[in-house]
């Protein structure tokens, strides 16, 4: 199987130009093959066994696995994280997020909720080695993703196992100078305009909200906020865009101010923040 080859074979689930890309990614994650050695024939070059591995790829994505599963691995801002089955992917828009996050106080403390591969948290961490970064998940299994991927780049994160839907008073004893989070926002009756890869493989707890409470997880974040942020302390969030302006209020009625959105670049309302008073 060539390059060509397994693009073509993809398209019909993916579009050309997304086929493509996978191809790429499974060339270069996998075997080492940049695109120009794709361009000169090199994947014609694979030996037996490579390629009996390439053809169990291209079954396991022709059955829509994410190819971030199949490899194990997700490139965020420019760093491969490991990831597995259970632990969501990260995604382009939250990269915009993280670029706008810039900390005056570069020994800030950070909070990232709902951490995942610990991909926000890790890159934090990395972009102000000084400040004190924690990170919570709910999912064990992502936690222990989360501290593969820190101890790989080499940068501390404390990692917790927290529900934020069941906080407590013990939990707020921490002063936060910035709370981040791209909870899950996505309501049950939008899974019909979605991808077949991410409804049958990725995390449905770290997808998907009650329709009748879509800020479910961005009142309780918020609640938390205006007890465990220092005064002046940032709100950061990726948001889904049908539910930017009733977000917007809930935080003004939560004595939020500066309140802000953002698109994302493809022109959709994606984050958004909020500075306690």
């Amino acid at each position: 199987m060539t390059y060509e080859t397994l693009w073509h074979l993809l398209t019909p689930l993916y579009g050309e130009g997304e086929a493509k890309a996978i191809a790429r990614m499974v060339y270069e994650v996998r075997f080492g093959l940049t695109f120009t050695d794709l361009c000169i024939g090199k994947d014609t070059q694979l030996s037996a066994d490579d390629q009996a591995e390439l053809e169990e790829i291209a079954l396991r994505l022709e059955r829509h696995e994410p190819v971030q599963y199949v490899l194990g691995k997700a490139e965020f801002m420019g760093n491969w994280y490991d990831v597995e089955p259970g632990v969501l992917v990260p995604r382009p828009e939250t990269q915009e997020l993280v670029r706008w996050i810039v900390l005056k106080d570069t020994t800030a403390n950070i909070l990232d909720i709902g951490t995942g591969s610990g991909c926000i948290a890790i890159t934090l961490a990395g972009m102000y080695p000084e400040a004190e970064v924690t990170a919570w998940d709910i999912s064990e299994k992502a936690l222990k993703v989360a501290q593969g991927n820190a101890k790989r780049f080499g940068v501390n994160v404390n990692f917790e196992q927290v529900d934020i839907l069941a906080n407590s008073q013990q939990l707020m004893v921490n002063s936060y100078d910035v709370i981040v989070s791209n909870p899950p926002y996505i309501c049950h009756k939008e899974r019909e305009t979605m991808n077949q890869n991410v409804l049958d493989y990725e995390p449905h707890e770290a997808l998907f909200v009650p329709d009748d409470d879509p800020l479910l997880f961005y009142r309780a974040i918020a609640e938390y906020g205006t007890k465990a942020l220092k005064p002046e302390g940032w709100l950061y969030f990726e948001i889904n865009p049908l539910y930017a302006e009733p977000l917007c209020e809930l935080l003004s009625t939560m004595s939020y101010h500066d309140i802000e959105c953002k698109d994302d670049q493809y022109g959709k309302q994606r984050m958004i923040r909020a500075q306690k008073k």
